[in-house]
């Protein structure tokens, strides 16, 4: 098994959406060759600002020439694998690099070692039931032993990253995270009796219909607001105002629990914020008319 490192930069001169695929020139095909059918690890390069360092984790499913643009290659990301850190890994920690075999680290596209890989994924997705347990402790403040990591942390990690509940479970953690609890239509931040946020994670796109677990493909909701958005009684813009759908019966109750602005109370992380992509995805199948 392998593992690879992506760098991605919003903005940058390179059309990916990380969630789907990853665009490169032709002179890191050989590299990316030898990832497809493994796991990669996407991050942002150390010198941009205010840097989310290592962000999320993906499988690449294959390798084609970008139909766009000569030259250029995409990583086509499997469906389902892609799914985001909270906390996000910074690119050192503790005064030493969360990525230790630095032997190409100024490549774009480069080879992971396998206790680099369950490093950052420890960090990345931090929960016990795949971490292992033994008398000896594998990990030391953190860090992960680099003798036992590719025998007894990498099956059991990639184990976890295919595993519904687990998915289910990090996604809903990242989601909260970026929407600081609070339900992206009305606005409410509510929280039970027992400490447990009202708001639940949405996506946009649903998994059965394509759609990735990730922040950019997810919302915060309340439940009622998610219960519309689910079927099409509310979507929104690219601009993120909130659209009501011409089928509500009760457009008057609707627009009421509507937060003021009219629009979804996004992500402070512009990178977090909802993809155009899924929006118009959401908008199209419930034929959304305006």
């Amino acid at each position: 098994m392998s593992f690879g490192v992506f760098m991605h930069k919003d903005g940058s001169i390179y059309d990916d959406i990380p969630e789907v695929h990853y665009q490169f020139p032709k002179i890191y095909l050989s590299r990316a060759k030898q990832l497809v059918g493994d796991w990669i690890v996407y991050r942002e390069p150390v010198k941009l600002p205010n840097s989310k360092g290592f962000f999320a984790v993906a499988k690449v499913e294959r390798i084609i020439p970008d139909p766009e643009k000569a030259g250029r290659y995409r990583a086509l990301i499997e469906q389902g694998s892609y799914l985001p850190f909270e906390p996000t890994v910074p690119h050192i920690v503790n005064g030493e690099p969360v990525e230790r075999d630095l032997a190409n680290a100024q490549a774009a596209l480069r080879p992971l070692s396998a206790s680099d890989f369950a490093r950052i994924i420890a960090l990345g997705l931090p929960e016990d039931e795949f971490l292992p347990r033994s008398d000896d402790e594998v990990f030391d403040r953190g860090w992960v032993g680099e003798e036992r990591a590719t025998f007894e942390i990498e099956r059991p990690i990639v184990q976890s990253l295919v595993s519904k509940p687990f998915r289910k479970r990090a996604f809903r953690r990242a989601v909260m995270q970026a929407y600081d609890g609070r339900c992206a239509v009305t606005g409410w931040k509510l929280v039970n009796g027992g400490g447990r946020l009202e708001a639940q994670a949405a996506h946009i796109r649903p998994v059965e219909h394509g759609g990735p677990d990730s922040i950019r493909n997810g919302l915060a909701l309340s439940g009622t607001a998610h219960w519309m958005f689910d079927r099409g009684l509310i979507g929104f813009r690219d601009d993120l105002t909130i659209l009501v759908h011409r089928k509500v019966n009760d457009r008057e109750g609707v627009e009421a629990i509507l937060n003021p602005s009219g629009k979804l109370i996004a992500p402070n992380r512009r990178s977090d914020r909802p993809h155009s992509q899924f929006l118009a995805w959401h908008r199209e199948h419930h034929a959304f008319v305006e």
